[in-house]
């Protein structure tokens, strides 16, 4: 919380009230990530910051947001330039804990489907079977369907994390369940624009395999992609896939000891990732809108940052030098912004 907090004074408008209650969107970022973490509702989140005063007594808060706050806040903050914003002060602390070693680690991109609401295992077995029945009642008398409206309103995250300390790098939200090569460039190009230059390269699954993938990440991009050629169906004589790129791809990933010299086989941490982000922060989303949705995908990867951070930066033999500068300053609230300010100039 304390972390969120310290992030959004310097990535968020310091001064820019909600509500006029003295109410600062640092102040309801950080309990937005708390409510995000626990699993909980806007209603739960304020009556569990009712029973924790102390907490918000430690990021400046001086009355609990209702529910309603938090709900306009989140509309607020959760948006592209916002989370952007928050997601390059995230990759910039991640490399002064010295998490990011883009040489050996490579980025690996991947999207998921998030539940539109939550149902229970039974319930999902029952429309399974449901449908199955339907399907078979509809072959034998020759009908057809249209494609579900659960299908088209599937919320869909595409993530680019940094395979050495699971960090989510860069994001992408949309709504049913499309092909995956679409978002291949904004994921890839954020995550472009934030990590350190160099030649690294980028893993993908055969969902992102086209030759203007390859094009575009290697010759406009300068980076080495790495993904199987199996999207499309093969070819009827049995010959190598279309497209310069696409025929080195299959050379290259003909074996197992070539997946592995060329550091494809790190790509599974990316489905580390999506089931770190489920497992720990659900994988249903409270939304009853597209948009709802979308911002509350964004808030679980900006909360499994944190996470990460807040773990893994504890982890390291050298002293943390965030929390330095924080006890030198005299604690929280007051200098915070100060104290990132200089430790992200170190």
């Amino acid at each position: 919380m304390r972390l969120a907090y310290a992030m959004a004074r310097i990535a968020c408008p310091l001064h820019q009230q909600v509500l006029p209650q003295r109410l600062y969107l640092p102040q309801l970022f950080a309990c937005l990530v708390v409510k995000e973490h626990l699993k909980r509702s806007y209603r739960g989140a304020e009556a569990l910051l009712h029973d924790c005063l102390d907490w918000c007594r430690q990021i400046g808060l001086t009355r609990v947001p209702d529910h309603n706050t938090l709900c306009r806040a989140a509309k607020y903050l959760l948006r592209g330039r916002c989370v952007n914003r928050i997601l390059d002060l995230l990759v910039q602390w991640a490399a002064l804990q010295r998490l990011l070693y883009l040489g050996s680690d490579p980025l690996a991109v991947d999207s998921t489907s998030y539940e539109s609401h939550h149902v229970s295992r039974h319930y999902e077995r029952r429309c399974h079977d449901t449908r199955r029945r339907m399907r078979a009642k509809d072959a034998e008398k020759g009908r057809s369907r249209t494609r579900s409206q659960t299908v088209r309103r599937l919320p869909k995250l595409g993530i680019g994390v940094a395979t050495g300390c699971h960090l989510v790098v860069s994001l992408w939200t949309g709504t049913g369940a499309g092909a995956d090569h679409p978002h291949f460039r904004p994921v890839v190009g954020d995550a472009r624009r934030r990590l350190p230059r160099g030649r690294w390269k980028v893993l993908a699954d055969a969902g992102y395999d086209s030759e203007a993938a390859h094009v575009w990440a290697r010759e406009q991009m300068g980076l080495r992609s790495v993904i199987p050629p199996e999207h499309g169906r093969p070819r009827k004589d049995g010959g190598p896939p279309g497209g310069r790129w696409r025929r080195q791809m299959k050379r290259q990933l003909a074996s197992k000891a070539s997946r592995k010299r060329c550091l494809y086989t790190r790509r599974w941490q990316v489905e580390t990732v999506n089931s770190m982000m489920k497992r720990n922060l659900s994988s249903a989303l409270a939304g009853k809108t597209a948009w709802s949705r979308k911002r509350d995908m964004m808030l679980k990867t900006l909360t499994h940052d944190l996470m990460i951070l807040r773990l893994r930066g504890s982890r390291q033999s050298t002293p943390d030098p965030f929390c330095a500068a924080i006890h030198r300053s005299g604690g929280w609230p007051y200098g915070v912004a100060a104290c990132t300010i200089s430790v992200l100039r170190l």
